[in-house]
């Protein structure tokens, strides 16, 4: 292992690589560059289509002393067999550029979600364990991604290490998948039009099933533990917080924001709450927020798929810990937490708050 540390960060300016970005700038020691644009200044940036062959090979020439790659990455897509597709050749353009540039990467850390247990199609069943849990029929862009990267690993272009988070929690805003900002803008929305706080989801999962969230944070620090131990070499890692049940941390939330709360109404977050938009632009010119079209701000169809899951959502946590990464959050803190940053960043407005 060479004593140059020069990390690619791909995605760049989502949930995950945001806080990995900020995480490998504080530790000092590392040289950073990222794909495509990020929200932190004076980081150097390759602007680059992944989907495009050709492209990805001229704009990676550049890149020839990379030793780490973070990819964190994604092209959703409604269709199943278009998204594998696609999201396969992003990750293999990435790798070929590199290749072509002469980079000898060390290892590539990548990113899956509980997509790949097949929670996507249905009920699943709990916990799910990173060697145990059989693959799904059918496709999935996750298992060609990490095919892909076995493939390359077995005739030593590099090693990996995957970490399966779940529900990331940051502090960013106009990612489709920030349960935070859902529940932050809910929040101040709910407070803004003087109603209680209340479970906008199936009374089952507030009350019944185990949920789970991962903080974007405690993520980038166990990618850095995942690029550099040798016990992380060529093993998926689940990464995930202390199971919880909705109506706990909701109250929590609620407490902490110094919000009332009442019980759970059900109700369809992606059709209501683009109804609230004037409200909202009133609620943001007088806290100054920033100037973010509030239907770029929120994903509210993510919150309803998460806040009506009605099935356990618990990955194993046992092979991380053994392998030797046995840091621990706490998850109500994390979700708060980043509720918080959000408002002192200008996204939504603060909260004059209870007790914590």
């Amino acid at each position: 292992m060479s004593d140059s540390k020069v990390a690619l960060v791909v995605g760049a300016s989502g949930i995950i690589g945001h806080a990995l970005v900020e995480t490998l700038l504080e530790q000092g020691d590392w040289t950073v560059r990222v794909v495509r644009r990020s929200f932190i200044a004076d980081v150097e940036t390759i602007d680059l289509d992944l989907t495009d062959a050709h492209a990805s090979h001229q704009a990676l020439a550049a890149a020839g002393d990379t030793t780490h790659v973070f990819y964190a990455a994604l092209r959703p897509d409604a269709n199943l067999g278009r998204e594998a597709m696609i999201n396969g050749a992003m990750l293999r353009n990435l790798l070929d550029g590199l290749n072509a540039a002469g980079a000898n990467l060390e290892r590539v850390i990548h990113y899956q979600g509980a997509k790949v247990y097949g929670v996507h199609l249905g009920p699943s069943t709990a916990p799910f364990y990173e060697d145990e849990t059989p693959r799904h029929v059918g496709p999935n862009f996750y298992y060609d991604q990490e095919d892909l990267l076995r493939e390359r690993a077995e005739r030593g272009d590099f090693e990996w290490s995957i970490l399966r988070p779940d529900v990331v929690v940051g502090d960013i805003a106009g990612n489709p998948m920030n349960i935070a900002l859902v529940i932050g803008a809910f929040a101040a929305l709910s407070l803004e039009t003087g109603v209680p706080l209340r479970f906008p989801g199936s009374v089952r999962t507030y009350r019944g099933v185990l949920a789970q969230l991962t903080d974007a944070r405690w993520l980038a620090r166990a990618s850095l533990w995942a690029a550099l131990d040798p016990a992380a070499r060529n093993q998926a890692f689940n990464l995930v917080g202390e199971p919880f049940r909705w109506e706990r941390i909701w109250n929590k939330v609620g407490n902490a924001l110094g919000m009332e709360v009442a019980e759970p109404l059900p109700f369809s977050l992606a059709r209501q709450m683009p109804e609230m938009r004037d409200t909202w632009q009133r609620l943001a010119e007088r806290h100054n927020l920033r100037p973010i079209p509030f239907d770029k701000l929120v994903g509210w169809p993510f919150g309803d798929f998460i806040f009506n899951t009605e099935f356990d959502m618990i990955s194993d946590m046992g092979k991380i810990r053994r392998a030797g990464f046995s840091e621990a959050v706490s998850t109500e803190d994390c979700l708060i937490g980043a509720i918080r940053r959000l408002g002192e960043k200008g996204y939504i407005p603060t909260f004059a708050g209870g007790h914590s």
